[in-house]
């Protein structure tokens, strides 16, 4: 089966603002405890056009941001870079979760694991939120596990998009990109397993059901205290033991682990070989482990000020 039954996001670009469109779709932000499973199929070229555009194939909820730091903020991502981008240079599979973020100037405050290789083709995404956790699963497979302060607090809308991390990439002519979505579903407060999921799915088509919403207004109940997971450290804590003067400049080849601070002026549109963005050197530590992520474009590092 590789036809779209649910949905298909097309985006296309022909490297100018006026010619770039990107496609996303958002639910109600009702769902919040519970499994939530779809089966995507990611596209590392596109239908038509020169390939090789920086953009982002995704799944995910998410909750506005009401405030810069708003600690009622969620959201819970798969996001795949068939092309990389944010100062990756292959193809890489993000699962990210949020506690927060600050656009101006820019503060991440997340967690994040990923797999750095191609995933074309239908994917069975998973991810499960409950007791304190947020599970990943990819085809059946485990693949990251977050909990402590970035467990969501609050319900979220079930999102899809297709859209341009920046044109820096593209080479000439238009280029048409699709991402197509064959199932998407959310049981509330109920956990279950990838083979699971796909009993449920098998018996919903079945019984020849296309559509059904029983998850009412409010997602269930959210958690009236926070979770009890230890935390980890909090990424907005002032370094220690490094300035501006003692710390390195980053190079993309270097390995760099959580703690870790370098010196760097970010890029203006994601590529550390490109243009810079103006905004002059910052101190950045790395929140995990990390390598070829630019500081300033990548969720691996924490700004810590300019220098």
């Amino acid at each position: 089966m590789d036809g779209a039954k649910s949905l298909q996001l097309r985006a296309a670009t022909d490297g100018t603002g006026g010619g770039t469109s990107h496609a996303e779709l958002l639910h109600q932000q009702k769902f919040f405890e519970g499994t939530y499973a779809a089966r995507v199929k990611f596209a590392d070229a596109p239908v038509s056009g020169t390939d090789g555009d920086h953009l982002v194939e995704t799944f995910f909820t998410i909750t506005p941001l009401d405030a810069p730091m708003d600690p009622d903020y969620g959201e819970i991502d798969f996001e795949y870079l068939p092309n990389g981008g944010w100062g990756e240079t292959g193809s890489i599979l993000y699962e990210t979760t949020w506690e927060t973020y600050q656009a101006e100037p820019w503060i991440a405050d997340n967690i994040n694991n990923n797999q750095r290789q191609s995933y074309a083709g239908w994917h069975d995404l998973v991810f499960t939120v409950a007791g304190g956790h947020v599970k990943y699963y990819v085809d059946g497979a485990l693949v990251a596990d977050h909990s402590g302060k970035y467990y969501p607090e609050t319900p979220m809308s079930i999102n899809f998009n297709l859209w341009f991390i920046d044109t820096a990439a593209h080479a000439g002519g238009t280029s048409v990109y699709n991402q197509q979505v064959d199932y998407v579903m959310h049981t509330a407060g109920e956990v279950l397993s990838p083979a699971q999921v796909n009993a449920r799915v098998a018996g919903y088509r079945a019984d020849g059901v296309d559509h059904t919403d029983t998850v009412g207004t409010g997602g269930g109940e959210c958690p009236t205290t926070p979770p009890t997971t230890e935390e980890p450290t909090d990424p907005t804590d002032p370094p220690t033991g490094a300035d501006c003067g003692t710390a390195p400049d980053w190079t993309f080849a270097s390995v760099y682990t959580a703690g870790n601070t370098v010196v760097h002026e970010r890029s203006a549109n994601g590529d550390p070989s490109g243009p810079k963005s103006g905004d002059g050197e910052h101190l950045w530590r790395a929140n995990w482990w990390t390598q070829g992520s630019e500081p300033g474009w990548t969720p691996q590092w924490t700004d810590l000020g300019p220098c």
